[in-house]
Order: C-alpha cells, then structure tokens, then sequence
C-alpha cells in the first residue's frame, strides 16, 4: 500500500509490492476492451495492472504526518495483457465472412491514435499473443493474424481456471454447485471480452447460457 501524487492530489493506492530495484510504474491510459472507454493502467516490471477507484463519504486518510481530506482509494490489480489487446488484434485482421483476415506487423496492430500508452507494451505484446494468434516470418519480420480458434481455447483455459481458484478465495463458493462456479467465472470473464463474437463462442463451447 502506498500513494501517489494525481494531477488533482494525493491518492491513496492499493497494490503488489514492487521488487527490490524500486521500479516505478508507468501510468496508461488505454481502451477497456469491452466497452472501450478510456481506462487507467499500470505497467510496471513486465506486469499491467487495472486501476479502479472508490470513494465512500466522510473518509479520510492519514498519509505519513498530514491528513488527506480526499478518502478516495485506488486499488491496482494484475490483469492479463491479452484481454486489452485482443480488440486490437480482431481489428487488424479485417475478417470478412470466411476469410481469416490478414498477417500484420505487430507494430501496426498496437499502433492506436490517441492512445500511445500501447507502445510500452510491445515488450510484452509479443509472447502474450503468440498464445491466441498465428505467426508468419518474412525475412527478418514476424507477422501475427488472430485466430478464433485459439482465442476460444484461451479463454476456455481462463474459465477453467477460475472455477479452480474461486474455491480456494473464498469458502462460500466451496459449498456451491459446479453450476454456480461456472457461472461466476464466466461472469468474470464477460466483464472483459465483448459479447460478440468472444462471449457467444465461449458460452457456445462450454454449452452454457447466459
């Protein structure tokens, strides 16, 4: 835990603890991949965390030897790249119909107007990808073109692993049926993909209805 200083005030920030270099994060300003609306992240040391705030009223906060009136709290956790990458990557293909799209340059595809924030994670981009796209090398240039078929088994991979952890976080979910749990994760998931076509195919492919 710790704060930082916004361009408004000091801000109170929940996080992971950086490493031992005493790196500091990179704040970044990206498209939601679901509803597309500018959204703050931060990257720090290879790891992108979601930035969401809460505000409760008569709050405040002692921070170090002065009292912050503001009792705002920001929390910071990890989320992975791939989700905030993935619209991007559907676009850049330019899929019509049966047609599988097109090979782009990585470059190309993080390249957003207004948003220059993707650029810091091109360091990241391409090893995160590789797990839901198909890779062409021309000469000295990889190409990468989003396939729906590993999209669906990546985000099947997600679920999975959500109903495993959701158990072991809280009790409650112990006692519930496979059903509720699946549920749940799925819930979790749709808070990041768009309904069409990611959401439908996934639901589609665990035989599941929303």
């Amino acid at each position: 835990m710790g704060w930082w200083e916004g361009c408004d005030g000091t801000r109170l920030l929940i996080a992971p603890d950086s490493d031992a270099t005493g790196s500091k994060g990179r704040l970044l300003s990206l498209r939601h991949p679901k509803s597309g609306n500018t959204t703050c992240y931060i990257f720090i040391n290879g790891v992108l965390l979601e930035l969401n705030w809460f505000k409760q009223s008569y709050r405040s906060w002692f921070l170090g030897d002065y009292v912050c009136e503001d009792g705002r709290v920001s929390t910071a956790t990890p989320v992975d790249p791939v989700f905030l990458m993935l619209p991007l990557f559907e676009e850049a293909r330019m899929k019509k119909g049966d047609d599988p799209g097109k090979f782009r340059l990585l470059e190309e595809i993080i390249f957003v107007n207004g948003y220059p924030g993707y650029q810091y994670l091109l360091p990241v981009a391409e090893n995160c990808m590789r797990v839901v796209c198909e890779t062409k090398e021309i000469g000295s240039s990889r190409f990468f073109r989003l396939a729906d078929s590993k999209v669906l088994a990546w985000l099947s991979f997600k679920v999975c692993k959500l109903k495993g952890t959701l158990p072991v976080l809280d009790q409650n979910y112990a006692a519930r049926d496979e059903k509720d749990t699946l549920a749940d994760a799925v819930s979790i998931i749709r808070e990041y993909v768009k309904d069409e076509p990611w959401l439908k195919l996934l639901c589609d492919n665990l035989k599941y209805h929303v």
